[in-house]
């Protein structure tokens, strides 16, 4: 009986390739599918999915999934992802324990890795960087289970591979952006979510580092979130009152509504030019009323999608992640382009 693992061979492809060409995954070279196709067909490769399933099932594979959704509109759309690519793989009999989290309590998301020992094979996790999350990630690896970093990554630990946006990227793009539609000079109000959280730090030095690069261009407060509307709010009204001068905002993660609501409140909707991330329904309303000149995209649906196929190919066809990092690439969104 031919295999996978001889058709990688005569094709001098990976084993994962092959796997998502005869399985129509998609993320392959035209014409390294067709390579592949006519390999398979040539050697008389015969797929036997219910003996594939029945083997799997046997390993009752679980995904455990943890995010910090809660209150995080931007997630909604990941975790349609990682369901979609879960309900295509329950004939292999993969379950998935969910838990979502509010903000970024470092306490709490140790104490939701410690109750999934021993329940899951593999696990998806959008960790703080903190030192305890990372001991665990780490534990978990040494223990033989899979971990992707989804959506943001830590600083040094054994995770097997990380899937998302390049933040330092993101950043980057927002401070060349702003200064290419504000004139100087500007006074930037910067509202992030947290310092906890390895790709808001590399957003914001992204950021920084292109608005630096251009006189008359100040970030003149710095305030977090903790990606919760009511605290945007708040905080992005406190910040506006006490430095009225301030004509432009920089949202680096979530809490976009809340800041834009600040904003109205406060009857600045025409003195402030406002960018932010991602297009969730608040923001896309945001957007057509001209509170926001621009948004990055950084495709949440494939996130999710891809981090649950990975974790598929390694949990039913042993096949490991090909490389550390999966990225997503950051687009600028505007009204005309949505």
């Amino acid at each position: 009986m031919v295999t996978i693992k001889q058709i990688a061979d005569l094709c001098g492809v990976s084993r994962g390739t092959v796997d998502r060409v005869l399985n129509d995954r998609g993320n392959v070279k035209p014409q390294t599918r067709e390579l592949v196709l006519n390999m398979a067909k040539q050697v008389g490769y015969k797929p036997n999915p219910a003996g594939k399933a029945l083997a799997a099932r046997k390993h009752n594979p679980v995904v455990g999934i943890v995010l910090p959704s809660q209150g995080n509109p931007f997630f909604d759309e990941v975790i349609n992802g990682i369901k979609t690519a879960a309900t295509k793989y329950e004939i292999y009999g993969l379950k998935v324990l969910w838990k979502n989290m509010h903000g970024y309590n470092t306490n709490l998301q140790c104490q939701i890795m410690d109750e999934m020992k021993g329940k899951i094979n593999a696990l998806i996790i959008s960790p703080i960087d903190a030192p305890c999350i990372i001991d665990k990630i780490n534990e978990f690896v040494s223990a033989g289970i899979l971990v992707i970093t989804l959506n943001t990554d830590v600083d040094k630990s054994n995770r097997h591979c990380y899937v998302g946006s390049d933040y330092l990227n993101g950043g980057e793009t927002a401070g060349a952006l702003l200064p290419m539609i504000m004139p100087s000079p500007t006074n930037i109000g910067v509202i992030m979510g947290s310092s906890k959280i390895l790709g808001h730090r590399q957003r914001l030095a992204g950021f920084k580092k292109k608005i630096e690069a251009h006189t008359g261009f100040n970030i003149i407060g710095i305030e977090e979130n903790d990606d919760d509307d009511i605290i945007s709010y708040d905080k992005t009204k406190a910040l506006l009152e006490n430095a009225p001068q301030t004509n432009a905002l920089f949202i680096v993660a979530a809490g976009v509504y809340g800041a834009c609501r600040a904003v109205l409140s406060l009857h600045k909707e025409k003195d402030i030019t406002i960018i932010a991330f991602d297009t969730v329904p608040t923001t896309v309303e945001m957007m057509h009323k001209n509170i926001i000149r621009a948004a990055i995209y950084q495709h949440p649906y494939r996130q999710g999608q891809r981090s649950m196929q990975l974790a598929f190919d390694y949990l039913v066809n042993g096949i490991d992640p090909e490389r550390e990092m999966y990225i997503m690439k950051n687009e600028i969104k505007i009204v005309e382009n949505l």
